[in-house]
């Protein structure tokens, strides 16, 4: 039986050893190395779905039709052509440019979805050489090409969390720890309908979700619609990315939810699940005092009179999402717990919030 904890600290230990003795810091890192693990679990779900469909395919002469990407659409896997196929560069003889194949990697397989098109890394030519196929094959593991279910989703994650811890991006800027996540998803239990999250990071709240749906025996993409909102442009790949491995799809938008509205989905969501960037204070009145999602009388929790920005902006999400949801809509977010008792305009709005 799979030990997928002592996998992922395997995994994690060997890659990070390798950028520990390189010259790349863990901002440059992270990315290609998702994007491996991404293209390791494209190439296992191609083949076990090839598997599926090639007994099925009509034959003519004996021999049987090509497989084509219509014959995956619907199968959660992307069709790969031969030269995006994780084995494929795998075998690569040493003479030839390992990062130029695996950036034609991810180009073919960003023309296969919509999803995915300018997501994936290519920054692989940057990379020395060795370090590179040293990278190919710590994800070459026999325990990998026999993974089914969720692993690669779990390794995925796993490495995303080690990423934040070392600093490879603002670590609460696009991950929430699966713990945290899994305790409002549960609360919550969001099982039909339009999800709603306007601060989506690296689309955590989706993943537990469809985590949440599959122990219920439920197909995700028939019961719900994932709807996200991320201002970093890199936080947005990561998130795509995360829902690819998934096997989930997602319309994730870009916007800086202070000030960009999603005014198709006003009252229109049955769950919103949010960690937002909390206490933050640099929010400029004028761009927001007529914003129609702050529905409160006070609207504004308070203005700063050394910046003459909003004070804190925590009520700020909170009208919104109060305001996104449908009248049995619900739900659940990370907030600083000095919301629950702040005073002065914070009080007066939470006030109005409980009254209705």
């Amino acid at each position: 039986m799979l030990n997928l904890s002592a996998l992922e600290s395997s995994l994690w230990e060997a890659a990070d050893n390798l950028r520990a003795n390189s010259k790349l810091n863990a901002n440059e890192y992270s990315m290609p190395v998702l994007g491996l693990i991404f293209l390791r679990h494209a190439t296992n779900r191609f083949e076990s779905v090839k598997a599926e469909i090639e007994p099925t395919l009509p034959s003519r002469g004996g021999k049987k039709r090509a497989l084509t990407s219509n014959d995956f659409l619907g199968k959660a896997a992307i069709f790969l052509p031969e030269q995006a196929h994780y084995d494929h560069l795998l075998a690569l003889p040493g003479d030839q440019d390992l990062g130029a194949a695996i950036k034609t990697a991810m180009e073919l397989i960003e023309g296969q979805t919509d999803m995915l098109k300018g997501v994936l890394p290519k920054e692989y030519t940057s990379f020395d050489s060795g370090l590179l196929s040293d990278l190919v094959r710590i994800f070459a593991r026999d325990e990998l090409k026999q993974a089914t279910g969720d692993v690669f989703g779990r390794i995925y994650e796993y490495f995303l969390n080690k990423f934040a811890m070392t600093g490879a991006q603002e670590g609460g800027e696009f991950f929430t720890p699966p713990s945290l996540v899994r305790t409002i998803v549960n609360m919550i239990e969001p099982s039909r309908g339009v999800v709603f999250d306007p601060a989506c990071g690296s689309a955590g709240m989706f993943v537990q979700t469809g985590h949440f749906l599959e122990n219920r025996g439920t197909n995700t993409s028939e019961q719900i619609t994932f709807w996200g909102q991320e201002k970093s442009e890199n936080n947005i790949r990561l998130a795509k990315m995360n829902l690819a491995v998934h096997g989930l799809e997602g319309n994730i938008r870009s916007g800086n939810t202070f000030y960009d509205r999603c005014d198709d989905l006003f009252g229109a969501c049955d769950f919103v699940m949010s960690n937002p960037p909390f206490n933050v204070d640099g929010v400029i009145p004028e761009k927001i005092k007529t914003d129609p999602r702050l529905f409160t009388e006070k609207k504004i929790p308070g203005i700063s009179a050394k910046t003459e920005t909003v004070s804190n902006g925590n009520y700020l999400w909170i009208q919104y999402y109060h305001s996104y949801l449908k009248p049995t809509g619900r739900a659940g977010f990370v907030m600083a717990s000095s919301a629950s008792d702040a005073g002065h305009g914070e009080k007066e709005i939470r006030e109005q919030i409980i009254a209705t």
